[in-house]
């Protein structure tokens, strides 16, 4: 009895059994539908820069958001857009201590819908693959 109290207040038990273990942020088929409704507002957006004079010959950095529930995961997805020459960064959100949010900017991407929706996808897939939800993006046009 004492083991298993003296393994209780380390942790152990808890760790072994999986009780540490982040929940999974959204299930695989809310993740398709965050995509597909991500990749629907690409061409409202794109729509507005043409407004600011952003012609699809223009190359500009998108800012992107990302959002989890564990530290870890959203280490190892800041992680993977460093590796794809992206800065960022991530902390806990400012709206739930329970969540986290990655943010940053990505090298310069051709402002014309198919490479901003193919970049979108590869986005939620990035996502996707760490339990990070892509949260979308945003941009300057005066850059």
């Amino acid at each position: 009895m004492r083991i298993i109290t003296l393994l209780l207040s380390m942790g152990i038990i808890s760790t072994l059994f999986g009780a540490n273990s982040p929940k999974p942020y959204k299930t695989e088929a809310q993740y398709q539908e965050i995509c597909q409704s991500q990749k629907r507002m690409n061409a409202e957006t794109i729509e507005q820069l043409r407004k600011y004079d952003v012609t699809e010959d223009k190359k500009l950095k998108l800012e992107y958001f990302f959002y989890t529930n564990a530290k870890e995961k959203a280490e190892a997805l800041a992680a993977d857009l460093q590796k794809l020459g992206y800065v960022g960064s991530y902390d806990t959100s400012a709206s739930d201590k329970m969540e986290f949010v990655i943010t940053g900017w990505t090298t310069p991407i051709r402002m014309d819908l198919d490479s901003v929706t193919s970049w979108t996808e590869s986005m939620c897939t990035t996502g996707m693959k760490h339990d990070c939800e892509f949260d979308g993006w945003g941009t300057n046009p005066t850059q």
